[in-house]
């Protein structure tokens, strides 16, 4: 029997993220039209700023599933970091969802989108185009145990030092090491889903960083974006 899919993003205000949170399902559909042959079930839910909570949602999807004639929910967590909201939050609503649901029908968590190790490509590429920079990884950050090691080896592998944007070690602490050792371009990529308001706020910041260092060579990368890349890349975690 065929299965179903729901991205789980994190939810936001902004409608920028919701827009490519769109544009990244259509992606995903059109892959798996192509790996299947069939025309997918998927849809989209949001942990937080919903109308209705992450385990209604997973309900009703489930029962449209069901009327669709699957036997299984794949939910895939588009989130890069192993923090409270994949490690808790998510898998709290699922096993609300699947006491609503009983056993006609399986949900089943898939890998979370940054545990792809296959997602360092992506962001090799935008190193690529500024080989002279010093790079910085700037990502969320949280304060859960061990959930910063995914972004600290992928930043080594990239040759980049991290910074985070909730938790120490800042950006600012991070461009003032930087020009200690006299590194005079400095590239920052944000290791982000979609623009939205934190991108917004970080080039904000980056504009700050310019009066306040203004010998610095400052570049500012894209966050990932939407895009076949990142679809083919959260693919993959179906089989995992």
């Amino acid at each position: 029997m065929p299965s179903a899919y729901l991205l789980v993003s994190h939810g936001s205000r902004d409608p920028r993220p919701e827009i490519a949170m769109q544009q990244l399902a259509g992606l995903m559909r059109d892959k798996l039209r192509s790996s299947y042959n069939q025309e997918p079930l998927l849809d989209i839910g949001y942990l937080e700023l919903s109308l209705e909570p992450l385990h209604e949602q997973i309900k009703k999807f489930g029962e449209k599933a069901l009327v669709a004639g699957c036997d299984r929910i794949n939910i895939l967590p588009i989130f890069l970091l192993p923090g409270v909201h994949v490690m808790k939050d998510i898998p709290d609503e699922i096993a609300l969802a699947q006491q609503a649901l009983g056993q006609h029908i399986k949900i089943e968590l898939k890998p979370y989108l940054g545990s792809n190790p296959n997602l360092q490509t992506l962001l090799a590429k935008q190193i690529a185009e500024k080989k002279t920079a010093a790079w910085i990884l700037l990502a969320h950050g949280s304060r859960r145990p061990n959930s910063l090691e995914p972004v600290e080896a992928m930043a080594q592998n990239l040759a980049a030092i991290t910074a985070y944007w909730a938790v120490a070690p800042s950006l600012e602490s991070r461009v003032k090491d930087l020009i200690a050792v006299s590194k005079w371009e400095i590239a920052i990529l944000p290791y982000f889903l979609f623009a939205g308001g934190i991108t917004d706020a970080i080039a904000q910041s980056i504009e700050t960083l310019k009066l306040q260092f203004p010998l610095v060579n400052f570049h500012l990368a894209q966050p990932l974006g939407a895009s076949t890349e990142l679809a083919e890349l959260i693919g993959d975690l179906i089989d995992r």
